[in-house]
C-alpha cells in the first residue's frame, strides 16, 4: 500500500510541476510578490522592514495557492474527466489517494518553501521565530485550505471550481493581510477577515518568523477549527462521478 502511495504521489507532484498554469500559481506568483513588493516602497510599515512584512504572509499565499487553488482545480477535472472514478478501481484505495494527493501538495509546498525562505535571505530577511512553531501552522493551514478544495471540487462543476477557487484566490490575496496588514482596513471588518484562514496563516506565521512569539494560540484555535469543519464537510459531500 505505502509503494502504491508513494508512487501515485511521485505522480501527483509530476503532473503539478508540469503543468505551467500551476506552477506560476505556486511558485512564480508568490515569488514576484515578495520581490516587487519587498523593493517597491508602496508599503508604509513604519519601522518594520518590507521583507520581515512579506515573507510570512507570502509563505501563507504559497500554502494556499498548492492546497486549495491547485488542488480544487486539479481534482475538479479530474472529476469530471472520470479519472477518480477509474483510479478508485484500482488496488489503490480512495483513502490511499487521498493520502498520496496530501503527500502531494506537501511535497510542493516544501519546495515552494524553500524558494521562498531562498529568495527572503537574499533580499535581507531575518526571521526571529521558533521553526517548529511554524511548521505546525502550515501543516494546520495545509489541512484547512485542503478541505476547502476538496470541497468545492467535490461538490461544484469544473468549470464553476476553476472560476471559484481563482475567485477566492484573489479575493484572500487582497483581503487577508498577505501583502497588506490588516489595520488598512476599516475596524468594522478586521474582526470578520482576522477570522479567515489566510489571515490566521499569515499573521500567525507573522507573529513567529517577524515578532519571535512563541505559539500565536489565536491562529492556531482559527486553522484548527476551519481544518476540522472543512474536512468533515468534505468527507461528507465530495462526490466521486
Amino acid at each position: 500500500m505505502w509503494r502504491m502511495v508513494a508512487a501515485q504521489a511521485g505522480a501527483e507532484v509530476k503532473a503539478t510541476l508540469r503543468n505551467g498554469e500551476q506552477l506560476l500559481l505556486t511558485l512564480i506568483i508568490p515569488v514576484l510578490l515578495l520581490t516587487g513588493f519587498s523593493a517597491a516602497p508602496l508599503l508604509d510599515l513604519g519601522t518594520t522592514r518590507r521583507v520581515d512584512f512579506l515573507t510570512p504572509g507570502v509563505l501563507a499565499l504559497a500554502v494556499m495557492s498548492t492546497a486549495f487553488t491547485g488542488q480544487a482545480i486539479a481534482t475538479g477535472f479530474e472529476r469530471r474527466y472520470g479519472v477518480l472514478k477509474r483510479l478508485g478501481a484500482t488496488p489503490l484505495s480512495r483513502g490511499g489517494l487521498m493520502l498520496a494527493k496530501t503527500l502531494a501538495v506537501l511535497v510542493v509546498e516544501a519546495v515552494q518553501v524553500v524558494v521562498i525562505v531562498a529568495v527572503a535571505f537574499a533580499l535581507g530577511w531575518q526571521p526571529r521565530g521558533f521553526l517548529p512553531t511554524a511548521i505546525l501552522l502550515i501543516v494546520l493551514g495545509t489541512a484547512a485550505f485542503s478541505g476547502l478544495g476538496l470541497l468545492m471540487a467535490g461538490t461544484l462543476r469544473a468549470e464553476a471550481t476553476l472560476a471559484g477557487a481563482n475567485l477566492v484566490y484573489l479575493i484572500l490575496l487582497a483581503c487577508g493581510g498577505v501583502v497588506f496588514p490588516l489595520t488598512d482596513f476599516p475596524g468594522g471588518v478586521q474582526p470578520a477577515l482576522e477570522l479567515l484562514p489566510i489571515s490566521a496563516l499569515a499573521g500567525g506565521l507573522r507573529a513567529v518568523l517577524a515578532d519571535g512569539a512563541a505559539l500565536p494560540t489565536v491562529s492556531v484555535a482559527v486553522l484548527a477549527c476551519w481544518a476540522a469543519a472543512s474536512l468533515a464537510l468534505a468527507a461528507r459531500t465530495f462526490r466521486w462521478e
